[in-house]
């Protein structure tokens, strides 16, 4: 959340921004808001030393004054209560319109309206070559008897899958791999709960509810599951103030993430690629505002090495500002080469990294206090993937696929998972 001081001071440049990040929200009805609240609240406060002016001059009038006392007592009684909920009615207007504007942009963000616009910025390793018809996931997944989609379909529906066999050492594998790099980051690691409340949801900057939200709502409750880990790590965290020399906190998050992903068609979405439910490891930060720019290339820095050490190719992306998200400053996306993307292979997203400076952790009151004042300010939060095993997976399967229909598990991962390759269980 922006502070409505800024916004006040700002207005044309928050407007332009929320124009430029093709997002509806409504900037002058939030500040009318805004205005009305404070009025309101000013006449509260008003009649509130009204009554305590009545309380101290009672006791000292006369029989007549008592009388005229009394009867403006009794309208306050009355005015007061409806006064109350009118602003509470007021603030829940409000806060609703401010959830909506969202975080600037940094000044290097390009323009554009979604994923078409953004930047490639690098690129690792060039695009597998096979000298044979190579296999896609759905076809390998068969051969290898590793994951079961037909199955998932009918227990739960479409875009779920079960993991069997070596599939199963390969998710823990990569979680396991992705733990001890975090660790030697400095990563304090953490598994978390898959359900948090909708307002630490809307907190974190995600919908949790209407058409527009890609989370799982749980009925007759104030519940959702969670999309990643970083909801419910911004939750722990929050209402606590941070002493300084504490500072950067970094946590890794373990967890189940679940996505409705509507709206979500196409040969892209086959498989692994989309699904409602995988595991991921999230990384977080929590940092004072001077550091987050460059704890936002460490985090970028550390997905590289991850990718690097699996030898996956990949390009990384300055996302654009219409697809970056309401929470973030600035984002960037890895996407792994993977060749069944497309007619010719393409690259799909595996994993983001985000600096959202302080518009979370003043949302959910997450401040830090200066060792040399005492003075307390809200932190910087930022995230990043440390792995989304399902893509991951899926980009080790096609690109380390041999001609006999093995795959060759990364060298890296390899002391991780106890064999050096999955062989087909049937032939090409």
């Amino acid at each position: 959340m922006l502070d409505i001081r800024f916004i006040l001071k700002n207005l044309d440049l928050v407007k332009e921004n929320t124009r430029e990040r093709h997002i509806e929200a409504d900037i002058d009805k939030a500040v009318a808001l805004y205005q009305k609240l404070r009025e309101e609240v000013g006449k509260l406060e008003g009649l509130q030393r009204r009554t305590n002016q009545i309380a101290e001059q009672f006791r000292v009038a006369d029989e007549m004054l008592r009388e005229k006392l009394k009867s403006e007592s009794n309208e306050l009684k009355l005015t007061i209560p409806q006064l109350k909920t009118s602003i509470t009615q007021l603030e829940k207007e409000y806060k609703s319109e401010m959830l909506k504007i969202p975080n600037l942009a940094a000044p290097e963000v390009p323009q554009g309206r979604d994923e078409v616009d953004n930047i490639p910025i690098k690129h690792f390793g060039n695009p597998t070559v096979f000298d044979f018809e190579p296999l896609d996931q759905i076809e390998l997944a068969a051969r290898l008897d590793i994951v079961e989609f037909e199955a998932a379909t009918k227990v739960v529906g479409q875009k779920f899958y079960f993991l069997k066999n070596e599939g199963v050492f390969l998710e823990l594998a990569l979680v396991r791999y992705a733990l001890d790099l975090a660790v030697r980051h400095g990563f304090t690691p953490m598994t978390t709960p898959e359900i948090a409340r909708d307002d630490i949801i809307a907190a974190s900057g995600f919908t949790p509810r209407g058409p527009e939200s890609q989370i799982y709502g749980l009925a007759d409750s104030e519940l959702s599951l969670i999309g990643t880990s970083e909801i419910t790590i911004g939750g722990f965290m929050a209402g606590v103030t941070i002493r300084e020399e504490d500072l950067p906190v970094k946590i890794a998050g373990v967890s189940h993430c679940f996505r409705t992903e509507a709206g979500s068609y196409g040969r892209e979405s086959r498989g692994l690629y989309r699904v409602h439910q995988f595991t991921k490891v999230e990384l977080y930060q929590f940092v004072l505002p001077e550091m987050s720019r460059v704890v936002h290339e460490e985090i970028l820095e550390i997905e590289e090495k991850f990718y690097q050490s699996l030898k996956l190719p990949y390009r990384v992306l300055l996302i654009c500002k219409g697809d970056l998200g309401a929470p973030a400053y600035k984002k960037y996306d890895i996407e792994a080469w993977i060749p069944s993307m497309g007619t010719k292979g393409g690259y799909g997203e595996v994993t983001s990294a985000s600096n959202c400076t302080d518009f979370q952790a003043r949302r959910l009151g997450i401040r830090y206090k200066r060792a040399s004042t005492g003075k307390t300010d809200f932190v910087h939060t930022l995230n990043g993937t440390a792995v989304a095993v399902t893509r991951t997976m899926l980009a080790i399967l096609e690109n380390c696929q041999q001609r006999d229909g093995s795959v060759l598990i990364p060298e890296v991962l390899q002391p991780y998972i106890g064999f050096r390759s999955i062989e087909s269980k049937r032939s090409r």
